[in-house]
């Protein structure tokens, strides 16, 4: 692991690399948070990360918009894995982009009447089926809490 570390931190001087318990990137930090076990899902994992940050990703605006960072971030390190001779397994690829599929599922499901609803806001949904409206959280991070939002009179 500290050997691809350390040629990817050559390669990309911007990009600063932490040891820490969750894989992740800041943007705020220009910091890629990495575990220090090296086993096939961590550096697939690294390598996704390196792919948020350059593909500058640093906010979203929609559920879906996310989903498809998540697409763009792992398209792209399949294409770092095969410049550092890595191979990424595609079904831990789909089993990563599933955990988000899911999420998604979940927070777009009607309270009500559990039709997939259509996002309007970053925390609220709206239900084609029975004209609900509903209230998500705005963590991608945090179980999809549904919390029905009353009807304005």
């Amino acid at each position: 692991m500290e050997n691809l570390v350390r040629k990817l931190q050559q390669d990309y001087p911007g990009l600063h690399f932490t040891v820490g318990e969750v894989l992740c990137w800041s943007p705020k930090r220009n910091q890629i948070f990495y575990a220090s076990t090296k086993n096939e899902h961590s550096i697939a994992g690294l390598l996704h990360e390196v792919g948020h940050a350059l593909l500058n990703h640093h906010t979203f605006r929609s559920d879906i918009e996310l989903l498809q960072k998540e697409v763009d971030a792992w398209q792209k390190a399949q294409h770092l894995a095969s410049l550092y001779g890595v191979t990424i397994d595609e079904n831990h690829v789909q089993d990563c982009l599933d955990t988000y599929r899911d999420w998604l599922f979940q927070r777009s499901r009607c309270p009500v009447c559990n039709t997939t609803g259509v996002q309007q806001t970053p925390r609220q949904y709206h239900c084609v089926n029975c004209d609900g409206q509903w209230k998500v959280s705005n963590s991608r991070l945090r179980r999809p809490y549904r919390q029905q939002a009353t009807a304005a009179t």
